[in-house]
């Protein structure tokens, strides 16, 4: 069972789903789970596995939707259960039950490592991929031209794609899209780029959601004020949302003065993994 779950929740942080496990590792007299016993929920809150079941599992799972709507971050805790109405002690919740026992259990909101879609295979996505290598996150490339989509270009991409535009969102849909974290606009001919960007928002549009990482992965365009101007006029001329085009990122990157793809590279991946660990990449150190 427990590697079962595993894989469950394994699977789940895959496909770009935040997973809850819940594990007991301590138990005390008569309990329904022993030590081992896990289950896993993910973030549309189906789940598999078990703590023991009855009341105590009901509390487990009631705790684990909560720390999926709360926590967009990694976070732990550990909680106690008395198996009876009278329990008592430091950090001990009563359960309505017979049993008699007590029950330790350890629960971990998991979220997915960053997974960045790469819509353009030049050099800026070139060098960003290599920067992805270098923290251990994945990355997939779509780029219509197939010598820059090729796997020695992308030796470690999860996927290379050499779709036209077209074909590539014939197959997707927001819930298929969200095995990506971030999905990065770099194509060599805007119009490209303006096409891919109508395509991912009018997903946003006809699901109400943001691509704010939340409802579904962030959406980055690589450009000029001028460029992002032509594609905003345009998106809105299709009846995109405003509240949709003002969560794209446009341009990308940290303005930290980069010029040359290399230097692009760094001030993009650096702005995915503040957006990643929830920080503002412009607030203040401990010396200031």
């Amino acid at each position: 069972m427990t590697a079962a779950v595993m894989a469950w929740a394994l699977s789940r942080l895959a496909g770009g789903q935040r997973v809850v496990l819940a594990s007991v590792v301590e138990t005390a007299g008569s309990v329904p789970g022993k030590v081992g016993a896990r289950l896993a929920m993910s973030m549309n809150q189906d789940w598999t596995g078990t703590v023991g079941g009855a009341g105590l599992e009901m509390k487990v799972l009631a705790r684990c939707r909560e720390l999926l709507t709360l926590n967009p971050t990694p976070y732990g805790e550990v909680l106690r259960f008395g198996l009876n109405k009278g329990a008592k002690g430091y950090e001990v919740k009563p359960l309505d039950s017979l049993c008699g026992g007590q029950v330790t259990l350890s629960i971990e909101v998991m979220i997915p490592m960053p997974h960045v879609l790469l819509m353009g295979g030049g050099h800026c996505g070139q060098a960003i991929a290599a920067s992805l290598d270098a923290l251990g996150w994945k990355h997939s490339v779509h780029d219509t031209r197939p010598e820059f989509a090729d796997s020695t270009l992308y030796p470690n991409a999860l996927s290379n794609s050499s779709d036209t535009i077209d074909s590539f969102f014939a197959k997707e849909n927001l819930q298929s899209m969200g095995r990506f974290s971030d999905i990065l606009l770099l194509g060599h001919d805007w119009s490209e780029d303006q096409e891919r960007l109508l395509k991912l928002l009018h997903m946003y549009n006809d699901n109400d959601a943001l691509p704010d990482g939340a409802s579904g992965p962030r959406i980055g365009v690589i450009g000029s004020r001028s460029k992002w101007q032509a594609f905003e006029k345009s998106c809105r001329s299709e009846g995109i949302s405003q509240p949709i085009l003002d969560a794209v990122i446009c341009p990308i990157g940290l303005n930290i003065g980069a010029e040359s793809p290399e230097e692009i590279a760094v001030a993009v991946v650096a702005q995915v993994m503040a957006s990643f660990k929830n920080v503002d990449a412009n607030s203040p150190n401990w010396r200031l």
